[in-house]
């Protein structure tokens, strides 16, 4: 869908005009006072890889490899084409990196939308992949661009939690994630980070930090949110140890 459209689509959804009768048989077209648009239907965002995504994959790479040693297994049970959903675990906000380094697929993230309002950072964001989601409440824009980039045949990267577990182990999932793939009918890689919890704790040592992609999970017919969420945060469990399976440790027993 096109930028326009979308902004057409908006104000359309937004705008009201009501009639009110008025003595003498008249009428008068009473329009409500200004409505305030989604400023993210006037910014472009992109669903392919930029010149610029590269540049800054390629740019993490030069300096995370004196940071961080990185080893990736699993690397046979990624999809290389079509739509995909990249789920994690979620320890800290440095897990993007190491999820980004190992996957051999560009990764579309949701960012805090108060980054973006930065014009530089928001300029680096929207043409590296990343778009803003407004925490704390049901962002219909986020999900409807979350599953645009589904559309696009592109890797959409979500972490199920919702938020960081800071090394308590897994915390209690959303079912957005799945939500998603229920309704692209696409794939979910669920893969597994251990390690980034310790960056820079060690320096100048690199840390040491381990991504795990586990079998892709496609779903089944009649298969609810919830019952695929569970399926991916047993396959969550399954991969890490015990300290680290948190809430989901029984489920994985």
């Amino acid at each position: 869908m096109s930028q326009n459209c979308r902004l057409i689509m908006a104000l359309a959804m937004t705008c009201e005009a009501k009639y009110n009768r008025k003595s003498l048989g008249e009428f008068a077209l009473t329009l409500p006072k200004p409505l305030e648009i989604d400023d993210r239907y006037r910014k472009q965002f992109v669903f392919h890889e930029t010149w610029l995504r590269r540049f800054i994959r390629w740019g993490l790479m030069q300096i995370f490899r004196f940071i961080m040693k990185l080893e990736v297994r699993g690397t046979e049970n990624v999809p290389l084409e079509g739509a995909l959903i990249a789920a994690s675990n979620h320890v800290t906000n440095w897990d993007v990196i190491p999820m980004q380094l190992a996957l051999p697929r560009t990764i579309f993230f949701m960012g805090k939308a108060e980054l973006f309002r930065i014009p530089v950072i928001g300029f680096v964001f929207r043409n590296g992949g990343a778009f803003p989601v407004q925490r704390g409440e049901r962002d219909a824009w986020a999900m409807q661009h979350a599953r645009e980039v589904l559309d696009h045949g592109q890797t959409l990267g979500m972490f199920p939690e919702g938020t960081r577990s800071k090394g308590r182990g897994l915390g209690p999932a959303k079912s957005g994630t799945a939500r998603l793939a229920i309704e692209a009918h696409c794939p979910i890689l669920p893969m597994t980070i251990r390690g980034s919890g310790e960056f820079f704790r060690h320096f100048p040592h690199r840390t040491r930090v381990t991504v795990t992609f586990l079998p892709p999970l496609v779903p089944v017919t009649d298969e609810t949110p919830l019952a695929l969420t569970n399926r991916l945060m047993r396959a969550f469990a399954s991969a890490l140890p015990e300290e680290l399976r948190g809430i989901y440790g029984n489920l994985h027993k």
